[in-house]
């Protein structure tokens, strides 16, 4: 642990027993950290020909570095998904698991303010049970049937769903579905079943996953990345084009909120472009 090298026949003479003894510690640390690396650091037992012994190779970098780890802990705390509790459990998790003991209290330091002064959602929802059981019940494809606080009339309605992904989008996790009630789908803006609908994580009240299983075409799968690309605030719709100008100074700022986005054209009086999006999110 000091950086030293381990010479086995003067650690033997040293200990008063033989070389073999010497190289079976030796194997059995080896082998110790091997299933007990920490994530910030990789530690092995190599062999230094040129300095006749064993030493201890810490090898940083090769998973989560601190600087990593600290913009994990960043991120996690401008999420403002999870209540309080949970948020500073993860965030120890985290430190304790992913960066060298000498380094956890400077990182902590770094956060400790804003883990102070954390503001949890106003839902006070704990759901992270229910978004692994979404997660399974998604690879599995297995339909789903929830009981959902509804947004507009904070009525309590059943859905069947066929699960397809679940998203994070300005502090909420969402589950994108497809219904699969057809009377139900008659009182949505969106008929066309290539478009799915969103329901908020929290808002779930009870979730029962079916042993009915569905089938989705390989063609048309639904494809998260694409899907986000072209959505805003998880307002699900229509897929549209839209064409807009922009006449503030930093038009990155539009292309990184609109991956879809390209600039048609540029003068002093502004930029135009256009951009496919789903939903009416893009009007906020």
């Amino acid at each position: 642990m000091d950086g030293e090298v381990i010479n086995k026949k003067d650690e033997a003479l040293h200990c008063g027993v033989n070389e073999r003894t010497i190289q079976r510690d030796i194997d059995e640390i080896r082998s110790y950290i091997s299933t007990n690396s920490r994530c910030g650091s990789v530690d092995n037992i190599v062999y230094d020909r040129k300095a006749k012994g064993y030493y201890l190779e810490r090898i940083y970098n090769s998973k989560l570095t601190n600087s990593e780890i600290l913009a994990i802990c960043k991120i996690l705390l401008d999420s403002r998904a999870f209540t309080k509790p949970e948020m500073q459990n993860m965030l120890d998790k985290l430190i304790e698991m992913c960066v060298p003991k000498e380094n956890q209290r400077l990182v902590r330091d770094l956060i400790s303010n804003e883990e102070f002064h954390y503001i949890e959602p106003h839902h006070g929802k704990v759901f992270i049970d229910t978004m692994w059981e979404l997660g399974q019940a998604i690879r599995k494809t297995k339909y789903i049937e929830i009981d959902y606080l509804r947004t507009k009339d904070k009525a309590v309605v059943r859905r069947k769903l066929k699960p397809l992904a679940i998203m994070f989008s300005e502090y909420y996790f969402y589950l994108t579905a497809f219904i699969d009630d057809e009377e139900v789908k008659k009182d949505f803006d969106v008929l066309n079943d290539s478009f799915p609908t969103i329901y908020r994580i929290d808002r779930i009240q009870k979730l029962k996953i079916l042993n009915e299983t569905f089938h989705i075409p390989y063609k048309d799968r639904f494809e998260e990345g694409e899907f986000r690309k072209r959505i805003q605030f998880m307002y699900g719709g229509k897929l549209q084009k839209i064409t807009f100008k922009y006449t503030g100074d930093f038009v990155e700022s539009i292309l990184d909120r609109l991956p879809t986005a390209r600039i048609i054209s540029q003068d002093e009086t502004g930029t135009v472009l256009t951009a496919e999006v789903f939903g009416k999110g893009i009007d906020m």
